[in-house]
C-alpha cells in the first residue's frame, strides 16, 4: 500500500465514523429543507460534511462548524452539461467568478473552439487554466476539428490524437458529433472517434439539428446518446423516444427552453438536462439558475427543474458522486431562500463556503495564465481581395433569423457597379467575407447577408464557428478592409468601424477567442461594441453572436466559410450567383 492509498483509507474511515456519529463533522448544516432529487421530496433535516464529502443526513449530528439555515432550502448545486468556455471570451478563472455565485459548481466543457485554432495544445491550455478553481471543469474531447472539409481549420484532430487524452479522469467522453452526415455515411474517420469513446465506456455527445426518421435511428445506433439542438417539441419527442438525452439549451444566441416546456410537462424529464452552450459575459451571472427559474415559472415542478440541473446531468456523464445530497456525494450544495428566484444565499463547493449573496469568497486572481502563441496569421490583404466580380445581377443571400442559429436562403437582385457586385444598404443586403487566419492560405469566402441592418461602416471578429477564421460584414470595402487589418494588429478580437475609424474594439489575444482582462473590463468593452453597433444602424440585439454562426457549415440552410458559400442541405460549396 502506498502513501496515497493510506490517505484515501484514512479519509474514508473518517467519513464512516462521522456518518455513525463517532466523530464530529467538519460542517453541519442545521434545519435544512433538503431538496432530495433522488427521492423527489423535500423534508427538514441536518446535513453532515467531512473532507468535502457528505457523511450523513439526519438529526443529531455535531460539527466543528455548524450553520443553522433556519428552514431555508438546500439543494445540490448546478451542473452545466455542455459549454464552450471560450465563447464567454473570458479566461476560466474569470468565468468561474461569474457562474459560481449563481450556483454552478461543475461544468462539462467542450474545448472545441480553441481546438480548432490550437489543437491539442489548446486543450492542454484550457486544462491548465482550469485547475485549482472553485469550479470543477470536466471536458469532452472535440470530435469535429475541423467540423467539415468545407472550411480551413488551424489543425485536424483525428482519433489517434484524441486517444492521447481519452483516459484522463477529467475527460468524460467525445464531444458533440456535428458531422452527422459523416456518421450516417459511415465515414471511417468519424466512426473511429465514436468507437474510441465506446471502447473507454465514455459518453458520446450529439449535435443533429432536424435529423429525423431512419437517419436519426442510424445516428443513435452508432452510440451517440445526447443532443442539444432541439428547437421544436416534435424533434425533442422523437429523440427522447429513441433513447437520447435532451440537452436543453439557453445560450446567448439560441434559447430553446420555452419552446420545449410542453415536452417537459408531458414526458420523462429524467432524460433532460440544462446546458448553456455559448454565452457572453452579460448572460453568465445568472447561469443555470436562470434556466431553473424559467422552467419553474413556466409550470415545471421545482424538484424536477433542480433534478435537470444536477442529478440528470451527473448520471448521464457517469459522475456518480455529483448531482445529489446524500452520503458519499461531494458536498456541492446551495442554500436557497425559496424555490422561485433560485438565487443562492450560500454556495458550498467541496463543503467549503465559496460564494455568499452573489459574491465570490475565493480569490482566483492569483492564478497565472499559461503562455500561448499568437494565432491570427493571414496572407497579405489587398483591397481588391474583397471585390466580387458580377456574373449575373442575382445572388443567393444568407438571411439571419433572430435568436436562431438556422439561416434561410433567398435569391435577391444585387447592385452592379463597374461589373462588381455591391452591397445594397437600402435593402439591407450587406457584403460578408470570411478570411482564413490560421495558415495564411489567402482563402477568402465572399457573399451577401441580410438582417443586420447596418447603414454604414463594418463589423468584424475572429470568433466565427467553428474554425474561427476572420469574419467581416460591411456596407463598403474600405471599412471592411480597415477592420480586418486592425484585428490582425490586435491578434484577434471584435471591432466596429466607420469611415476607417475604430468605434469600439474588444481585443482577444488568447487564440483570437479570449481576453486576458477581467470580466468587468470585457463587459465594458462589450457595452461599447453594443453602443457602436446601434450607432451604425445595426438592428440585431447581439450582432457578433449572430455573425459568429454564419460560418457554421453544419447548421442549415446557407452559410459561408473561407472556401465560399455553403449549401448545408447539400453539404457542398455553391455558386454565389443564380
Amino acid at each position: 500500500m502506498n502513501i496515497f492509498d493510506e490517505k484515501a483509507d484514512k479519509s474514508t474511515e473518517m467519513i464512516i465514523k462521522t456518518a455513525k456519529g463517532e466523530l464530529p463533522a467538519d460542517l453541519v448544516i442545521k434545519n435544512a429543507q433538503l431538496v432530495n432529487v433522488l427521492s423527489e421530496e423535500i423534508y427538514n433535516t441536518d446535513i453532515a460534511v467531512t473532507n468535502g464529502i457528505i457523511a450523513g443526513i439526519g438529526k443529531g449530528y455535531n460539527g466543528k462548524e455548524e450553520i443553522d439555515v433556519n428552514g431555508a432550502y438546500v439543494s445540490p448545486s448546478f451542473i452545466d452539461g455542455h459549454v464552450h468556455l471560450e465563447s464567454s471570451m473570458l479566461m476560466p478563472s474569470e468565468f468561474a467568478k461569474l457562474v459560481v455565485p449563481s450556483g454552478t459548481t461543475t461544468v462539462v466543457a467542450d474545448p472545441h473552439e480553441i481546438s480548432n485554432v490550437m489543437g491539442l495544445q489548446g486543450i492542454s491550455f484550457m486544462r491548465e487554466a482550469s485547475k485549482r478553481l472553485p469550479l470543477d471543469v470536466y471536458m469532452t474531447l472535440p470530435s469535429c476539428v475541423p467540423a467539415t472539409n468545407l472550411e480551413t481549420s488551424g489543425v485536424d484532430l483525428n482519433s489517434y490524437d484524441l486517444a492521447l487524452l481519452i483516459d484522463a479522469p477529467w475527460v468524460l467522453g467525445i464531444a458533440e458529433m456535428m458531422n452527422f452526415p459523416g456518421v450516417i455515411g459511415c465515414d471511417s474517420s468519424v466512426l473511429s472517434k465514436i468507437q474510441l469513446g465506446l471502447e473507454k465506456h465514455k459518453c458520446i455527445d450529439g449535435h443533429a439539428p432536424h435529423l429525423s426518421g431512419k437517419n436519426l435511428c442510424a445516428y443513435v445506433a452508432s452510440g451517440i446518446r445526447s443532443d442539444h439542438e432541439c428547437t421544436a417539441c416534435e424533434e425533442a419527442i422523437e429523440k427522447l423516444r429513441l433513447g437520447m438525452y435532451l440537452m436543453i439549451r439557453e445560450a446567448t444566441g439560441a434559447r430553446d427552453l420555452e419552446a420545449l416546456i410542453p415536452v417537459l410537462k408531458q414526458y420523462n424529464t429524467r432524460k433532460c438536462m440544462f446546458v448553456t452552450d455559448d454565452r457572453h459575459p452579460k448572460h453568465l451571472a445568472k447561469h443555470i439558475s436562470r434556466m431553473v427559474k424559467k422552467a419553474v415559472a413556466n409550470g415545471i415542478a421545482p424538484i424536477k427543474a433542480i433534478q435537470m440541473a444536477s442529478l440528470n446531468t451527473a448520471e448521464y456523464f457517469k459522475l456518480s458522486n455529483l448531482g445529489a445530497i446524500a452520503p458519499g456525494y461531494k458536498a456541492d450544495m446551495l442554500v436557497l431562500k425559496n424555490l422561485v428566484d433560485f438565487e443562492p444565499e450560500m454556495v458550498f463547493k467541496n463543503g467549503k463556503l465559496t460564494a455568499q449573496n452573489g459574491k465570490m469568497l475565493i480569490d482566483t486572481d492569483v492564478l497565472k495564465t499559461p503562455p500561448l502563441r499568437g494565432s491570427v496569421n493571414i496572407k497579405y490583404l489587398y483591397h481588391k481581395d474583397l471585390q466580387i466580380k458580377a456574373k449575373t445581377d442575382t445572388v443567393k443571400v444568407i438571411n439571419v433569423i433572430p435568436k436562431q442559429l438556422i439561416t434561410a436562403r433567398t435569391n435577391e437582385k444585387i447592385k452592379v457597379v463597374n461589373n462588381l457586385a455591391m452591397p445594397d444598404v437600402e435593402n439591407d443586403i450587406l457584403k460578408i467575407a470570411v478570411i482564413e487566419r490560421h495558415k495564411a492560405t489567402g482563402n477568402i469566402g465572399l457573399g451577401f447577408v441580410k438582417g443586420f441592418g447596418l447603414k454604414s461602416g463594418a463589423i468584424a471578429s475572429t470568433v466565427a464557428h467553428d474554425s474561427h477564421n476572420m469574419i467581416v460584414i460591411g456596407t463598403n470595402d474600405e471599412d471592411m478592409y480597415y477592420a480586418a487589418v486592425e484585428l490582425v494588429k490586435s491578434q484577434g478580437g471584435k471591432i466596429i468601424v466607420e469611415n476607417s475609424q475604430t468605434l469600439a474594439h474588444l481585443k482577444l489575444p488568447v487564440a483570437g477567442l479570449m481576453s486576458d482582462k477581467t470580466a468587468e473590463e470585457v463587459q465594458k468593452n462589450i457595452k461599447e461594441l453594443e453602443q457602436a453597433a446601434q450607432k451604425i444602424g445595426c438592428k440585431i440585439e447581439d450582432p457578433f453572436m449572430s455573425m459568429a454562426f454564419l460560418s457554421l457549415s453544419v447548421i442549415p440552410e446557407l452559410k459561408i466559410t473561407d472556401k465560399g458559400l455553403i449549401d448545408v442541405n447539400k453539404f457542398e460549396v455553391t455558386d454565389l450567383f443564380v
